[in-house]
This record gives structure tokens, sequence and C-alpha cells, in this order.
């Protein structure tokens, strides 16, 4: 999806070292950001109600959720439609 209007973010709940060695062996090369910073009160996962790993959020060019859930093909589906809806919309 490179150079269309799409996002992919991260959000890891391993040891920083585990995480970083997780992005080395898979090439992974989007932004990934750790569940619970040191001396954060409350984690990213708390505040998205995450139940289980991993929980794939998809949200729309207006920020609403479009899918949530364990599904990586079915948000994957819904990510390229959205996608090509907003290049439609552009061109």
């Amino acid at each position: 999806m490179k150079g269309r209007p799409f996002a992919l973010i991260g959000i890891n709940s391993d040891s920083v070292e585990d995480a970083k060695k997780a992005i080395e062996r898979e090439k992974l090369n989007w932004r990934s950001f750790q569940n619970s910073p040191e001396g954060w009160e409350r984690s990213i996962s708390d505040d998205w109600m995450v139940r289980g790993w991993p929980t794939i959020v998809v949200l729309d060019a207006d920020f609403k959720i479009r899918y949530r859930g364990h599904d990586g093909h079915e948000a994957t589906r819904i990510a390229k439609e959205l996608v090509d809806k907003l290049e439609k919309i552009d061109s």
C-alpha cells in the first residue's frame, strides 16, 4: 500500500528488547509504540479496551472504526476498500 493514503501503526506489549528483535527478524517497516511506556499510568490497550492480541482496528478517514477484531484477512479487505474509495474521490 506504499504511496497510497494509508497508515499502519503497531502497538506492542512485549518487552522493548523482544519488540526490537521481532522488528528486525520480521523486517517490520511501520511505526510501533510500546503499550505501557515507563511512567505512564495507563496503557494504550487499556484506553482502547484491548482484550486479546493481536487486536486489529481499521479507521476510516473520519476516524470512525470500520473494523475491530482479530481477523487479519478481513481487516485487510476493509482497509483496501477504504483506500480505493479515497483514491476515487481524489482522482
